[in-house]
């Protein structure tokens, strides 16, 4: 009888999961437990995309007489919708804000996050953990409950209805969470090479700088994907502090100015709904496994 110490670990590992996947070895139990539960998620996450696109596209009549025409396919797609959105519009304009606001207010959550979350893992003072427990606790609170604060120091500061307004009030829902999830990355990388360059000589300025932050790249990676989506997406703060059509960011400005009281433009309103997902969808597409790799490495922590 072979002695199973004597196998090599690769040989165990990979017969251990090929009995843990055994029960996929035939067509119907793949059918029952991958595939038709995939499919029904696929479903369920892709079609608000395809109706968004559908609508689109649609002629107005097809989108007003649901009895005549499939509500699910159209026969005469047209590009009229589109073409009022990007040049009858001041969608352009609303895009480079939104894409303004939220890159500038990502970038500035991203330096206070970092000497944040480096300060509260790696200097080690009494009551850092408090410190660290008391920012995530912070982003609990729910925005719904600060807009009025917020907009109403804003307003004493004559920010009112302009996007630095924006870029200054993100950060206060941004920094807590990207805090904690930096937190979480950064204690993954040993301490001891801090130990040796510091041994070696190296300030901490050049220890965040030259070998934190070079390791930790996944981890920024994903804070700032949180970040810029979270500012892509956000509607409240947007709604409350700008109020002029041509600093409207896209979440508000397709609401506000594609709805005239109870008459809604569907084709332009899915149009700008769809173009303006764009942006985030082509960015979880390159960084998505820096994402999720950062993400499980901060909750293990």
């Amino acid at each position: 009888m072979t002695d199973k110490a004597a196998i090599a670990p690769e040989t165990i590992a990979r017969t251990d999961n090929a009995e843990g996947l055994s029960y996929l070895d035939s067509l119907p139990r793949r059918v029952v437990t991958l595939y038709l539960p995939l499919g029904i998620i696929l479903l369920v996450l892709l079609f608000p995309f395809y109706w968004m696109a559908l609508t689109a596209v649609k002629p107005d009549e097809q989108l007003i007489d649901m009895d005549r025409f499939n509500p699910f396919w159209t026969t005469a797609p047209t590009l009229k919708h589109i073409s009022k959105l990007l040049f009858e519009s001041a969608y352009p304009r609303w895009l480079w804000n939104t894409m303004y606001v939220a890159v500038a207010a990502t970038m500035l959550s991203m330096v206070a996050s970092v000497l944040a979350a480096y300060a509260i893992v790696r200097l080690r003072y009494r009551g850092a953990q408090l410190v660290g427990a008391a920012i995530f606790l912070a982003y609990l609170v729910p925005p719904s409950i600060l807009f009025i604060p917020l907009a109403s120091v804003i307003y004493q500061y004559g920010l009112f209805d302009s996007p630095l307004s924006l870029i200054l009030v993100y950060p206060t829902i941004l920094i807590p969470f990207s805090t904690w999830l930096l937190m979480g990355y950064f204690r993954t990388i040993p301490f001891e090479l801090e130990e040796c360059a510091l041994i070696d000589g190296a300030s901490r300025w050049q220890i965040l700088t030259r070998i934190i932050l070079p390791l930790a790249v996944p981890g920024l990676i994903s804070a700032f994907i949180f970040s810029f989506t979270l500012c892509w997406n956000e509607f409240i703060y947007a709604l409350t502090l700008l109020s002029s059509t041509q600093n409207k960011t896209v979440p508000v400005a397709i609401v506000n100015e594609f709805v005239d009281g109870d008459i809604y433009r569907w084709g332009s309103l899915m149009a700008g709904a769809l173009a303006g997902s764009l942006p985030l969808v082509i960015l979880y597409a390159f960084f998505v496994e820096h994402y999720v790799s950062a993400m499980t490495g901060a909750v293990k922590e």
